[in-house]
């Protein structure tokens, strides 16, 4: 007889008893299923980019060293949920199984490969083995199964976009869908760590978005990636800089926009400490959109109200309605991008 699942999967919860499989700091990572879950043959783990950052420069960037770490994290923990950044990242895996209760309410069936659109922060995961690691596109082949529950949300990986594409653009998808919903025509808008992965994407809709009288900004740590940016015309204004100087980043946005700030910023740098650059850009009543991880809610909260800034400030939440049909409609619009995201993180 197969046991009945709750849909957020609470059944799961080891440790604390009564709190969600995210918040919590142990689940059951047991891979026989319950009514209502789908077991996943995993392939690859794309870790997000404040988690695999911390996680690299634990390991000193040795291969071994982050292999060892990220077993560690499942095997105490029962998921991939980093225990510094509290953040996971999503996969790329075969179903193997679904569950009874499921039918008539999923789409799923044995052999679809997906892509979980959930974070590693809540997802039972079992790692036999880890095959390869990506550093530079923070992805990791492993041999190991994950559950999905009932509630979690998923796409089907497109047969038009290649995989490694697919997992690497539907990891940020929440990023370019919550700009989507952000921008209007005429708005100036500033990406903290625009030339980064999510960044890009952010950059795309906001261009086409804010118009030709709107101002779209990219900020970025190495000139480079500015190069880049510039060159695929994504921003009006790019400017190179430490995102954590907030006094920095005021002045030159100041300067940027004459002194009128930005309707919207919109900050993905995977490091922590930028909240403040964010906050100090943005004009009163206007909004910020934390997508990057590596935010510290509290700092952004007690920073804004110790500057007098009246501003609008969004958690990062990855995911709004239609956000994986948005980023991957990206990758068939915009041969450029695709040509580099391929290049980049494929």
């Amino acid at each position: 007889m197969i046991k009945k699942g709750n849909p957020y999967g609470t059944h799961r919860v080891i440790e604390p008893k009564g709190v969600l499989p995210q918040p919590a700091l142990k689940v059951d990572n047991t891979m026989e299923i319950y009514d209502n879950e789908v077991l996943i043959n995993v392939q690859t783990l794309n870790v997000d980019s404040a988690s695999f950052t911390q996680i690299s420069d634990q390991a000193g960037g040795d291969v071994e060293k982050i292999k060892e770490i990220m077993k560690g994290i499942v095997a105490e923990r029962g998921k991939h949920q980093n225990p510094v950044t509290g953040s996971g990242g999503m996969l790329i895996g075969t179903v193997e199984q679904v569950g009874p209760a499921l039918e008539g309410k999923t789409d799923l069936k044995v052999g679809d490969k997906i892509a979980t659109l959930v974070s590693l922060s809540l997802t039972p995961l079992v790692i036999e083995e880890i095959l390869e690691v990506r550093k530079e596109i923070d992805q990791v082949d492993i041999k190991g199964k994950a559950i999905l529950f009932e509630s979690g949300i998923y796409a089907k990986i497109p047969t038009d976009i290649p995989e490694n594409l697919a997992l690497s653009v539907l990891d940020v998808a929440g990023a370019p869908a919550q700009t989507v919903k952000l921008v209007k025509e005429g708005d100036t808008v500033l990406v903290l760590g625009g030339a980064g992965k999510s960044g890009l994407l952010c950059l795309y809709e906001a261009k086409k978005l804010a118009g030709p009288t709107g101002k779209v900004i990219c900020w970025a740590h190495r000139q480079s990636s500015l190069d880049t940016v510039k060159e695929l015309g994504l921003a009006d204004v790019c400017i190179a800089g430490d995102a954590t100087d907030a006094i920095e980043v005021y002045e030159k946005i100041m300067e940027a926009t004459d002194g009128k700030l930005c309707d919207l910023v919109i900050s993905c740098v995977s490091r922590p400490n930028c909240e403040m650059s964010a906050i100090l850009a943005t004009k009163d009543e206007g909004t910020v959109y934390f997508f990057s991880m590596a935010t510290s809610f509290t700092k952004a909260a007690l920073g804004a109200e110790g500057v007098g800034k009246d501003v609008n400030m969004m958690v990062g939440n990855g995911y709004c309605k239609g956000h994986a049909e948005i980023s991957l409609q990206i990758m068939r619009e915009s041969k450029e991008l695709r040509d580099l995201y391929t290049k980049l993180y494929a």
